[in-house]
C-alpha cells in the first residue's frame, strides 16, 4: 500500500500547486466571472465558444440551467423547452445570485480550465483517501489526514461556488486561496509522514523559535500581498486594464509595510541557513527557502517598477506558495525529529 500511497501524495501535492497557478492567471486575467455560474458554465459541462451561443434564438431546445444573456442580464432556463419564433419572457427567470451579465471566451475558458484543473485534482486526493482508510490500525494520523484532505477538497470547491456567486468579493477569494495553502500544510504532513527519517539531530531552542517566526512572517506577508492584490483589483475596476502605470499610483501604506517586511523575512531566514551550517545542522532546503525569496522579491520590483510585465502577477504568488511549502516541510522535519530525539 505504500508502494502507490507516497506517489499518490506527491501527485496531489503537484495538483495543488496546479491549482493555485491556474488561480493566480485567473486573477491576473481578470477571467473569475467568466463562468457565471457554478459548477456548469452558462448552464453547459463544456462552456461556449462563441456569443450566439449564450443568446436567445428561436426553434432552440433548452435544458435547465441553461443560461442566455438579454438585454445586458442573465436569465437562466427554469425547465426543459423549445423556443418559439418570438421571445417568452415567462419561459425564463432572471439569475439573481449576481448581476455580472458579460460574455469573453478567453476569459470563459481561462476560467473553464481553472475549475478542470480542480477536479482533475480530485481524482488522485479520492483514491489517496481511499488507501489511507487502510492505515488505521498502523498509524490513524496518515487516515485523519487522508480524510481532512478529502474534507478540505470539498470545502474548497463549495468556496469556489461562493466566490463566483458573490462576484468575486475580495474577503472570498482571500478565503479561497488560504484554503489552498492549508491543503497544501495537509498534504506535505503526510509527505512527511511517510518519508524515510533517518534524522536524529537535535535541533536548539532558539532556532525552532525562528523556524516558527520565519513561518508565520510568510504567512503574514501573503496576507499583506492579498491586500494589496485587492487594491489593485479595485484600480483596474476604475482606470482600465490599460492604466498598468497608474494602478499602484499612488501605493497604499500596505504596499509599503509589504514591501518593507521583507527586509525582516531576508534577516530572519538569512540567519537561520548561517546556524544551520555553523552548527551543522544539515537543514539544506533553507537554501531553496532564500532563493525563493530573491525570486519573489525580483517579481515584486518587476510589477512596481515595470508596470506588471506578463504573468509577474501569478509568478509572485506562485512564488509565495512555493516558499511556504519548502517552510512548512522544514518545520515538519525540524519539530518531528526533535519529538523522536526526545523520545528515545
Amino acid at each position: 500500500m505504500k508502494k502507490y500511497f507516497r506517489p499518490l501524495v506527491i501527485t496531489s501535492v503537484v495538483f495543488i500547486y496546479l491549482i493555485i497557478i491556474a488561480g493566480a492567471v485567473v486573477r491576473m486575467t481578470g477571467s473569475g466571472m467568466g463562468c457565471p455560474d457554478w459548477p456548469k458554465c452558462f448552464g453547459y459541462y463544456i462552456p461556449p465558444t462563441e456569443t450566439d451561443q449564450i443568446q436567445w434564438k428561436p426553434n432552440q431546445e433548452y435544458k435547465k440551467g441553461v443560461i442566455v444573456i438579454s438585454n445586458e442580464e442573465l436569465q437562466i432556463a427554469p425547465k426543459d423547452f423549445t423556443s418559439y419564433q418570438i421571445y417568452n419572457p415567462n419561459n425564463w427567470k432572471k439569475y439573481t445570485k449576481h448581476d455580472y451579465a458579460k460574455f469573453n471566451v478567453w476569459h470563459t475558458w481561462i476560467e473553464y480550465i481553472n475549475r478542470l484543473v480542480t477536479v482533475l485534482s480530485g481524482i488522485p486526493i479520492l483514491v489517496m483517501f481511499i488507501l489511507s482508510l487502510g492505515y488505521w490500525k498502523r498509524n490513524r494520523q496518515i487516515t485523519i489526514l487522508g480524510t481532512l484532505t478529502i474534507l478540505g477538497m470539498g470545502f474548497q470547491a463549495w468556496l469556489g461556488k461562493i466566490v463566483v456567486d458573490s462576484n468575486l468579493l475580495p474577503l472570498r477569494i482571500t478565503i479561497h486561496m488560504v484554503m489552498a495553502f492549508v491543503i497544501l500544510a495537509i498534504l506535505l504532513y503526510l509527505l512527511y509522514l511517510t518519508k524515510e527519517r533517518k534524522s536524529n539531530l537535535k535541533f536548539p531552542r532558539l532556532f525552532k523559535t525562528f523556524l516558527i517566526f520565519s513561518v508565520v512572517l510568510t504567512l503574514i506577508q501573503v496576507a499583506l500581498g492579498t491586500q494589496v492584490r485587492q487594491y489593485v483589483d479595485e484600480q483596474i475596476k476604475v482606470l482600465g486594464e490599460l492604466s498598468k502605470s497608474q494602478w499602484l499610483n499612488p501605493p497604499t501604506i500596505t504596499f509599503y509595510i509589504h514591501r518593507s517586511f521583507s527586509v525582516i523575512i531576508v534577516l530572519v531566514n538569512g540567519w537561520l541557513l548561517y546556524k544551520s551550517k555553523k552548527l551543522k545542522l544539515k537543514v539544506s532546503k533553507l537554501n531553496w527557502v532564500l532563493i525563493f525569496i530573491g525570486l519573489e522579491a525580483f517579481t515584486g520590483i518587476l510589477m512596481f517598477y515595470f508596470d506588471f510585465p506578463f504573468l509577474s502577477q501569478p509568478m509572485h504568488l506562485v512564488l509565495a506558495s512555493l516558499l511556504f511549502g519548502v517552510q512548512f516541510f522544514i518545520l515538519l522535519e525540524v519539530f518531528i525529529s526533535s519529538q523522536k530525539v526526545n523520545n528515545k
